[in-house]
């Protein structure tokens, strides 16, 4: 009912532009026929029918206090910047369940690179590997089957 009064305030000043619910002139047939069906609608509706959205607060899940190093189970994969071209890939959130220095061992091999375990006292193991093998160790993880790809956060430039 509204958006009708609206409508007719916006087209009353020319006669070409009337608008009725039985006879709209203006637009073409199927959008007169789509405002006539929306002009129905808000007709019949009541003051009951309109629901409010409640605020959405997107710093709910940091707040959450279950929220820490390794929550929802996401393995992060980091880079750091070192000397001039030399990085260091980091690779943390790994269940506790595996063995570190197996991964770390098939993953020297595999990249041709040197790394190290490093306990964190608020992250717990982390592996540390030279160069910048964020792609390769995700894949790495994906296709050894110790992580699924929607549980690997890449992070970095």
């Amino acid at each position: 009912m509204f958006l009708s009064l609206i409508i007719e305030r916006l087209f009353s000043d020319n006669p070409e532009f009337q608008l009725s619910k039985r006879s709209p002139k203006i637009l073409g047939s199927g959008l007169s026929l789509w405002l006539l069906g929306l002009f129905d609608q808000l007709s019949f509706m009541s003051d009951l029918d309109v629901q409010i959205p409640t605020a959405f607060d997107p710093f709910a899940d940091a707040n959450a206090e279950d929220s820490g190093a390794g929550s929802k189970e996401y393995v992060h994969i980091r880079i750091q910047q070192r000397n001039g071209r030399k990085s260091l890939t980091t690779v943390q959130g790994l269940k506790k369940e595996f063995s570190y220095n197996k991964i770390l061992k098939d993953l020297k091999k595999e990249f041709c690179c040197n790394g190290t375990v490093v306990e964190d006292p608020e992250l717990g193991q982390v592996i540390q590997l030279q160069g910048d093998q964020r792609k390769n160790v995700s894949t790495f993880l994906v296709q050894a089957g110790i992580v699924k790809k929607d549980n690997i956060k890449i992070h970095g430039f």
